[in-house]
Formats: C-alpha cells, sequence, structure tokens
C-alpha cells in the first residue's frame, strides 16, 4: 500500500475517534461572563468562550475599558507598523482590545494585542453562530510565541460585537469586567482533577510542552496530593480501528487487541521508528502505573514515573521499550508483576478492561464535554481552557476549593493579591492585641471572626467581635477594662462577659471607677471605726485601742478578744475530758456484758440453769 492509502488510513483513524465522540457525548464550550457597566444601554451581563491559550483569571475578575482599533481591525499585523498603542498609564483603566475574527490565526491575534500594551484580547465573531472555543493552531502554524500569550482571551457573539463597536464609534466609554470566577466550580475543600495526555514524544512542540508541564507541575502536584488537598487522575485517549480495516497492515501497527484500541503512527509514515501500538502499550502501562501506586497508597509515583520514563526512554534514542520502562518502575520500588497484569495481552482477541475505562471516560458527562483535545485538563468536571503551564494550572487549581478552605500555596503572592494588606481589607481588627477579622482568599477575602487560641470571636466580621467563652480574658482582656495601680491590678473580665470587679462601678468596658465605701457609707460604719478609702477596697481602724472585726463591722476589746479566747480553749478542754470518760464508761459497760454472755454460754454447755424447763426423755418402745 502506498503513502495515498496510508494517508487515507491515518484520517479514517482519526475521523473515527471524532466519531466515538459524536455518536455518545458532545464538545462543551467553556465559558465565563462579560459585565458591562457602562454605557446605559448596553448595561448588562454576557457569555464569552474562553480561548484555549493565554492565562485565563480563574477565580478572579479584570475591570477595564474596551477599545476597537481604527487600523489592523483584525489583528493579524504588529501594532507597531501602525504607530498604536495600548499601555496603560499609571492609575488608568487598563484596555480590553476588540478585534474581528478571520485572515489569521486567534494566537496571532493574541500576541500582537498583548505585545501593544492591552491586558485582554476580545475576538468578535464574524458570523451568527453559537460561541466556539478559540484553539491553538495545528503544529505546521505553531510559533514561538504561543508560549509566551500571557493575557486572557474571549470570543464574543457577531451581534454583541457589532454593539460594542457602535458604542465605541459614537465615543462613548465602554467599561467592562472579567469574571472567571465561576467558570470553575469551587464546592468543596478537595479538588479533583484530571490530565489527558500522551507518553508519545514524537509528536512534536504540543509533546514537548506536555513532558515540559509535568517535569515543571510535578513537585506542587505531588505536595497537593500527599496532603489530601487533591485527588488527581491520569488518562490517555485511544480509538478504535474501523472494522473494515482491522486486518490491514496499518490497523495491525497502530493498534492492539486486534484493533480495539489505537493510537497515530509517532512519525506519520508507518515505514519507520516506532509504531502506533507501541504508544497504546506504553499509555497502558503508565495507567497500570498509577493504577498499582494509587493500590499502595502512592498515587503521586505516577509524576515520577511518567518524569523519569521521559528522560530515561526517548523514541529518539530508541529506548522506548519495555525493558527501559521495567528499569524505571524497578526504581519506583512499584510492583511489576502487578502492573504486567493490568497490562494483560495485547494481542489477545478480547476487551482490556483498563483500556475500555478509558475509552468511555472520554466521552462527556453532566457539565463536561467529550475529551477530544490532547492535553486536557479537566478540573472539578469542569475542562480548563488557557496555556499548559504550572503557575497557570495552579491557578486554575486553586479557583476550585471552596473559600477559605484553600491550601497555603493558593495564597502565595505569585498566585494572588493579600487584600487584607491594603486598610486590612474593611474588616474589623484589634491594633493592640494584632487580632483581624480579614482572612486572605484566592478568591479575595472574606470578614470573618477568628478564633485564637482557643478562644473563638463572635460578632458581624466587619464592625464588631468580641471574645466569647472560657478563656477569652486570655486574648486582650476579652476587651474589658483592667488597670495597674501601686502594684494591684484589676480586671473586668469574667466569662460572661465585662462587669466591674468589687469595690468597683462602670460600664466594664472602657471605665471602672473606685468606690468611696467611707463617702458612701457602705462600710466601716460602727461607732469606734475609722474609715479609709483605698483604690479598690477600704481600710478599717478603731479608736481607743479596740480590734476590728470585718465580717461584723464592729469594733471590740483587745482584751475581751483575750478573755474570750480563753474561755474558748477551756470549753473545748472540758469537752474533750468529758467525752473521753463518757467513751470510757461504754467501753467498760459493753466489756462486761460480753463477759457475762460467754460464761453464761460455758456454763449451759455442762449443767441444767435455773430457767431452763424439764427435758423431755425421748427413749423408743418397742412393742412386741
Amino acid at each position: 500500500m502506498g503513502f495515498r492509502s496510508a494517508g487515507t488510513m491515518l484520517r479514517l483513524l482519526v475521523c473515527a475517534v471524532f466519531l466515538l465522540g459524536c455518536c455518545h457525548g458532545r464538545f462543551v464550550v467553556e465559558k465565563n461572563s462579560l459585565k458591562v457597566t457602562a454605557p446605559e444601554d448596553l448595561k448588562g451581563t454576557y457569555e464569552c468562550a474562553i480561548g484555549n491559550f493565554g492565562v485565563p483569571q480563574y477565580g478572579g475578575t479584570m475591570v477595564g475599558f474596551v477599545a476597537y482599533p481604527k487600523a489592523n481591525k483584525k489583528a493579524c499585523k504588529d501594532f507597531d507598523d501602525f504607530d498604536i498603542s495600548y499601555k496603560s498609564k499609571p492609575g488608568a483603566f487598563p484596555t480590553f482590545l476588540l478585534v474581528d475574527r478571520g485572515d489569521c490565526y486567534f494566537t496571532k491575534k493574541a500576541w500582537n494585542a498583548q505585545k501593544a500594551g492591552a491586558a485582554a484580547i476580545l475576538v468578535a465573531d464574524d458570523k451568527d453562530e453559537p460561541l466556539i472555543t478559540m484553539d491553538t493552531p495545528e503544529e505546521s502554524g505553531r510559533e514561538e510565541y504561543l508560549e509566551n500569550i500571557t493575557i486572557p482571551s474571549a470570543l464574543i457573539t457577531k451581534s454583541f460585537g457589532d454593539r460594542l463597536k457602535k458604542a465605541i464609534d459614537n465615543g462613548d466609554m465602554v467599561n467592562v469586567n472579567l469574571d472567571w470566577r465561576e467558570a470553575l466550580p469551587h464546592p468543596d475543600e478537595r479538588v479533583e482533577y484530571e490530565f489527558w495526555t500522551n507518553s508519545n514524544d514524537e509528536c512534536g512542540p504540543k509533546c514537548d510542552g506536555q513532558i515540559e508541564f509535568v517535569k515543571s507541575f510535578k513537585g506542587a502536584a505531588q505536595v497537593l496530593e500527599k496532603k489530601g488537598y487533591t485527588q488527581f487522575t491520569p488518562h490517555y485517549i485511544t480509538w478504535y480501528c474501523p472494522e473494515a480495516f482491522t486486518l490491514s497492515k496499518q490497523c495491525k501497527s497502530q493498534c492492539i487487541n486486534h484493533g480495539r484500541y489505537c493510537a497515530p503512527d509517532p512519525e506519520q509514515d508507518f515505514s519507520k521508528g516506532y509504531d502506533g501500538k507501541d504508544v497504546v502499550v506504553q499509555n497502558l502501562r503508565q495507567v497500570c502505573v498509577f493504577k498499582v501506586a494509587k493500590e499502595h497508597k502512592k498515587p503521586w509515583l505516577w509524576w515520577d514515573y511518567v518524569t523519569d520514563f521521559a528522560i530515561r526512554c526517548p523514541m529518539k534514542e530508541k529506548k522506548y521499550t519495555k525493558e527501559c520502562a521495567d528499569g524505571v518502575i524497578k526504581s519506583l520500588g512499584l510492583d511489576h508483576k502487578a502492573i504486567d497484569k493490568c497490562i494483560g495481552n495485547p494481542d489477545a482477541d478480547e476487551e482490556n478492561p483498563v483500556l475500555k475505562a478509558e475509552q468511555d471516560a472520554q466521552i462527556g458527562k453532566g457539565s463536561r464535554g467529550d475529551v477530544t483535545i490532547l492535553p486536557t485538563l479537566v478540573i472539578n468536571n469542569r475542562q480548563y481552557r488557557g496555556k499548559l503551564d504550572k503557575g497557570a494550572v495552579l491557578k486554575a487549581l486553586c479557583a476550585g476549593f471552596r473559600e477559605t478552605t484553600e491550601p497555603a500555596v493558593c495564597l502565595s503572592e505569585d498566585i494572588q493579591t493579600n487584600e487584607c494588606l491594603e486598610n486590612n481589607g474593611g474588616c474589623w481588627q484589634d491594633k493592640a492585641a494584632n487580632i483581624t477579622a480579614c482572612k486572605d482568599t484566592f478568591r479575595g477575602r472574606v470578614c470573618e471572626c477568628p478564633v485564637v487560641k482557643g478562644v473563638k470571636f463572635v460578632g458581624d466580621g466587619y464592625t464588631h467581635c468580641e471574645a466569647s467563652g472560657s478563656g477569652r480574658c486570655e486574648i486582650n482582656n476579652g476587651g474589658c477594662w483592667k488597670e495597674t495601680r501601686h502594684g494591684r491590678t484589676y480586671s473586668a473580665c469574667t466569662d460572661d462577659g465585662c462587669k466591674c470587679p468589687n469595690g468597683f462601678k462602670g460600664d466594664g468596658i472602657h471605665k471602672c471607677e473606685d468606690v468611696d465605701e467611707c463617702k458612701e457609707r457602705t462600710a466601716c460604719q460602727c461607732k469606734e471605726c475609722k474609715c479609709k478609702n483605698t483604690w479598690g477596697s477600704y481600710e478599717c481602724g478603731c479608736s481607743g485601742g479596740l480590734l476590728y472585726m470585718k465580717e461584723h463591722d464592729t469594733c471590740i476589746s483587745k482584751n475581751a478578744a483575750k478573755e474570750v479566747g480563753w474561755s474558748f480553749l477551756w470549753v473545748i478542754f472540758f469537752g474533750l475530758v468529758a467525752a473521753g470518760i463518757a467513751g470510757y464508761a461504754v467501753y467498760k459497760y459493753r466489756i462486761r456484758r460480753y463477759m457475762d454472755s460467754e460464761i453464761r454460754a460455758i456454763m449451759a454447755q455442762y449443767m441444767p440453769l435455773d430457767n431452763q424447763g424439764d427435758v423431755p426423755n425421748h427413749s423408743h418402745h418397742i412393742e412386741m
């Protein structure tokens, strides 16, 4: 079969995979929202399709104004050629450049817009149709600039684009807000994501980009997985050979299990190097590595295996083999036999359960569409759009966490801006105790009364937070009054709230004033008493050498006190003596009674006593 037939065969195989998707699922266009805040007649929220390049600001928003160029309207040429710049001046709104579709790749438009200083690009469709996904060009059209595109991109409908252009032509300033906060679901504290990839390393820049991403993202992915923040699953696309070509040379070279699972020839020439079936087997091996590692509760080893395999077993060095793969598996301490069992027999005329599951997973379910683009990242059952870059992907993963549950890596300066650093985010704070209700999140900030050293603060988080429960006084004295004088400290803090202590009066929060017990005649009021007020208490003395008794608020003679004291001691002494004599008498009486009873019992055994009656005769009479 000549080259023409081989090319036809390849196209048939590619058609097969799309038929597989069309029959069972559909492609889903991932969208974000665009809100127009001015002018009045354009106000509203519109949908736009996220481009599959650049860096979408997942979980965040961007505010700017729309500009439409008077020349180079399709942005297919460098704006420097037209002496046009969209770089924002300090303090000014960033520019979102609106351009027309057509004449060049979407990525070329985005690159020219970025070089001109635009913060984002909006591409207006040139026909009335549903929104589509702007993708990167095929290998022949890929340029080096592709990986350097960092601005977000969005496709808008023709009708909406026409309205924007008309407003700009009329001299209106069109203010918009690009919003990606709901572009990804964020239901809970764990993010589930899939990475659809390929072990083929001879498919050009896309394959090179995949393995570079795996190498750079491996560390972050493994940390997130080990700490339980994420649940990762790798996947691989395969398709089947049309039944009419199952026994053909091309199908046999590209497929295993009699045409059920196929991959394109790496070099696309069908005559040299490795075949498509070699790629399928290596893909299957990588799936099985993940399955076995997961069974041993170490799913993150997949990242080590894929990285090491790409380095140690490249196609270019003719090492893309089972022997080389086994060496990598052995070095990672994985169960070699379990992996071989998982792979099964590629020559068997039967389904492989692992690859069958992979084909089933390609079909979209729920909000997720079919997986038809390689590589594809699926986060919380929603396909990621944008540059396959460590920073961009990590930002998207962080957008998948419920707010306030993000891991620390999501709150680093490289990923987001800490809004609590400016004006405390508008939240309550106690500067003296260095306590704040502002909690930085990936999506912004929340004002939430904190828990400090086990003490919970309650309030609205914006204007008021107050410590509550036991231990509250340990944190800034519970927000209550406290003062120290002359080495003595008084506090109004209690477990139930702020209450001035005895000897003080006030609100217990801002002020507690000393009560003058002498002046208010609440203590030390006996005839002979001499009262002196002190801070928080009082001192009371007696005139004429008398002794003050605080319990009774009275003065008594010191001698009387002594006499009373000696009398009290004599009473105690005689009481103890009387108790001892009484105890001895009782003891003697009980001993006497006990001895009498014992003597009577002994005598009863040897002689009848006076109070015993006649003892009856129990002898028997026998009659004859």
